[in-house]
């Protein structure tokens, strides 16, 4: 997936210059930062943050645990950490929106600091991330970023997500250890003192949670009111603009224009001695460099930086003037030069940062009222160690003479600009790309490689950097795709697995996969690997070499909102053994893009046939013995809802009918979806079990579906990932027979996880189970139960 002329098109269309210009004049107006704080993707305050950014100029930043691994993919059938790659870009893009940093705790696909499912207790999420692990790298986030003002968007109450209980909880800490110098000195950064923490005084309530206690009272509040009348929208509609980026998660609602929203906030605990009800946040706090030099007890900075406000306001006040806009742009620089050069050593702490953001924003509003654009495209964007990549700049500079230099990486070797190409060379010992950024920021060039442009504007000299148009992304020295990477044997039907090997680099070495005791290794490249006799069911991995050397394995992916992405992972092929019993069946799988029970079910040897949408349409149903729904299905297959009456009838004439688990707006209608009525609960904090070990009883122990073709018992529930299931039924027809009793620790148990019920001469079961990711981890119990939800309804 390259970037296109259409999508340059596409993307200067949606950006002019004039619209970048006014964004990029809008930090001019205020010094103050302001932090928000969350433990997901979309976990932003995104409409109050639009407000803060674009009417008030504050500087913003967002801090966030995980890349929300754990969560649902309503775009594609990425999961895990290969989701977690979609979601950083996503992130990047909806921050890039409000001119907003982002930072991750989560520094590795491997960390800790992971979204390990749905927790109920911030207790239980700490235990899980390290506390430790959490405060240091959160206390590292406050001294780098030095914000005035932190901003949790959830409570730390029960009814509350832990993770977002563990990040609140955590940040009222971290901002007590950034100020001490005793926390955590090995990090190099200065302490920093956090001005205010502000909670939200609303409820976290809703679809998902359900907040035990009322929520802190008001002390001040965001006026949301209003909008940009350059952008020509509401402030909530420019943060739907933000979280539209969200996609694999369906963020981005229209809101209509008018529709007033204000932000009540709690100020629970002040570092300045400001208590009890603002007017404002910005009470107590320097609002514009004109402010400053008094509240940092600096008289010396009170004149130029004075005059270097004044000279801002008049830059915001001359828009759409470019000359004038760069006369007093390259004052206000001036006189923060001015202040940078005289500032006392006991107010760095607190005049540095401030000045350096101002410097660059100045910078940047200097570059777009100079109309000074810049495009640095690259020939291949993935490049191996030892190679070289080639660049192409495209600088229009009507008005001046502007200096491009490309910085690159201690160890790379950079040529000269010739005819406005360059080489640059890739050391051998290059690592592979990183594909979890710690850090995104629109006051930088995030690339690794970029280009940093220079150019005088009276009498000033100015500086730039610029990303390129794509990403560099360095790949392994030694890399294969093997396929599939997991995959099953089943012991009711031995025979060889295949594992191909392809895309090898270097593309002359001979592979070798080393097997695990118990198997016998084919040919190179299709490689046929025969099970020995007495092999033992369990999980056995196959690691790839080339050279002699391990191989890694390169994923791609990337949608039109996030271009293309990478990640770089183990070449291990991993085959789980099981004794799974298989019912004789004819089925159909209607998927509904979030899961791939069919690709399992098939490779279990399991008769399945996709139904697309076409198929779905003019499908004879009786063809079938079982229909599997998939996950969402009802919400993205608009097909399905049209066949439904049809579907029904077939389940009364004796089809068996089975759905994965729906949310209650997946067009999840309690009285027509189901062959009869099944009311899935809200929130769903309450209606699923997060642990994954919970104990299951079996409510009905002779079941058909707990005992054909499989006998399911203790071992079957053993090994699960993530959470048992979510989005339980509440409540339900008399046909239904509620088949397992599960609940997390200190709640009461709930029967809404596996439904059955004959209907006529067929049966409809509804699962809550999330069956289709435990097969993704190989789990063995998943395989049993689905092959007995699959039997035929006759006998």
């Amino acid at each position: 997936m390259r970037i296109t002329g259409q999508d340059r098109l596409n993307r200067q269309r949606a950006r002019p210059r004039i619209a970048r210009l006014w964004l990029a004049l809008q930090p001019l107006r205020s010094c103050v930062s302001f932090m928000n704080t969350g433990a997901h993707p979309d976990d932003e305050t995104s409409p109050m943050l639009a407000v803060l950014a674009l009417r008030d100029g504050v500087k913003l930043s967002h801090a966030c645990a995980t890349r929300g691994e754990g969560g649902q993919n309503a775009l594609g059938l990425e999961t895990g950490k290969s989701l977690g790659v979609v979601r950083t870009r996503e992130m990047e893009r909806a921050a890039e929106v409000l001119n907003m940093s982002q930072y991750w705790l989560s520094e590795e696909p491997g960390g800790s600091i992971f979204d390990f499912g749905f927790s109920k207790s911030g207790e239980e999420t700490l235990q899980h991330w390290g506390k430790e692990r959490v405060l240091k790298r959160f206390v590292q986030i406050l001294r780098r970023e030095r914000p005035d003002i932190v901003c949790p968007t959830f409570l730390d109450v029960p009814g509350q997500h832990g993770h977002h209980r563990a990040m609140t909880r955590s940040a009222f800490r971290a901002v007590e250890l950034a100020a001490d110098p005793a926390a955590f000195p090995e990090l190099g950064l200065g302490i920093w003192q956090v001005k205010k923490v502000y909670l939200p005084a609303w409820s976290g309530a809703g679809d998902a949670y359900d907040d035990d206690v009322p929520p802190p009272p008001e002390t001040t509040r965001v006026d949301g009111g209003g909008g940009d009348d350059v952008l020509g929208a509401d402030y909530g509609q420019i943060g739907q603009w933000s979280r539209a980026f969200h996609r694999t998660q369906g963020m981005g609602a229209w809101v209509e224009r008018g529709q007033k929203s204000d932000w009540p906030l709690n100020l629970a605990w002040s570092g300045i001695g400001v208590l009890g009800p603002e007017t404002k946040i910005f009470e107590g706090l320097p609002k514009t460099l004109a402010d400053l030099a008094d509240f940092a007890g600096t008289p010396e900075l009170s004149e130029p930086l004075a005059k270097a406000q004044n000279e801002l306001d008049a830059a915001i006040s001359a828009f759409p003037d470019d000359k004038k806009i760069r006369e007093h742009g390259a004052a206000a620089l001036g006189f923060v030069r001015q202040a940078l050069k005289i500032c006392p050593d006991h107010a760095k702490s607190e005049i540095l940062h401030r000045l350096a953001a101002k410097e660059h924003q100045v910078s940047k509003v200097l570059a777009l009222a100079g109309r000074i654009d810049c495009r640095i495209a690259v020939a291949e964007p993935e490049v191996r160690p030892g190679e070289k990549i080639e660049l192409e700049l495209h600088l229009y500079a009507p008005e001046m003479e502007v200096g491009a230099e490309i910085i690159a990486p201690e160890g790379w070797s950079v040529g000269r600009w010739e005819a406005g190409r360059c080489r640059i060379g890739v050391p051998e010992e290059a690592r592979p790309g990183n594909a979890y950024p710690d850090f995104w920021s629109p006051e930088q060039a995030n690339g690794e490689v970029f280009v940093r442009l220079s150019w005088e504007e009276q009498g000033q000299a100015v500086s730039l950097d610029i990303d390129l148009e794509e990403r560099i992304f360095v790949l392994p020295s030694h890399s294969a795709t093997l396929e599939p990477v997991a995959t099953l044997l089943n012991l009711t039907k031995p025979g060889p697995v295949e594992i191909l090997v392809s895309s090898r680099f270097p593309k002359k070495a001979k592979p070798e996969l080393v097997a695990p005791a118990g198997w016998s290794v084919g040919e190179e490249e299709r490689f046929a690997l025969d099970p020995e006799p007495g092999l033992k069911a369990g999980i056995y991995e196959f690691a790839l070499r080339l050279e002699g050397q391990p191989v890694q394995s390169v994923s791609r992916m990337g949608y039109e909102h996030t271009g293309a992405l990478r990640r770089v992972g183990p070449g291990v092929a991993r085959i789980r053994v099981l004794d799974v019993k298989l019912p004789s069946a004819k089925i159909a799988y209607i998927g509904g893009g979030s899961d791939r029970s069919d690709h399992w079910l098939r490779a279990l040897e399991m008769d399945i046939t996709n139904l697309g949408e076409d198929a779905l349409e003019k499908t004879d149903f009786t063809e079938f013995d079982s229909i599997l729904v998939g996950v969402f299905a009802f919400r993205t297959r608009s097909a399905l809802n049209r066949r439904l009456p049809a579907l029904h009838d077939w389940v009364q004439n004796g089809g068996n009918l089975v759905t994965l688990y729906h949310r209650p707006w997946d067009n999840w209608d309690p009285e027509h979806t189901p062959t009869a009525r099944i009311e899935i609960g809200r929130p769903s904090l309450r209606w699923r079990v997060t642990d994954e070990n919970a104990k299951v009883t079996h409510l009905v122990p002779g079941h058909k579906l707990l005992t054909t073709p499989n006998m399911i018992g203790e071992d079957d529930w053993a090994g699960w990932h993530k959470e048992r299931g979510l989005y339980f039924a509440c409540g339900w027809d008399k046909a239904y027979v509620p088949l397992l009793s599960m609940a997390d620790r200190q709640e009461k148990p709930l029967h809404g996880a596996l439904l059955s019920a004959k209907i006529g001469a067929g049966r409809h079961t509804h699962t809550s189970l999330i069956l289709h990711h435990q097969m993704e981890k190989l789990v063995p119990g998943a395989f049993c139960i689905m092959a007995n939800l699959l039997a035929p309804a006759k006998a």
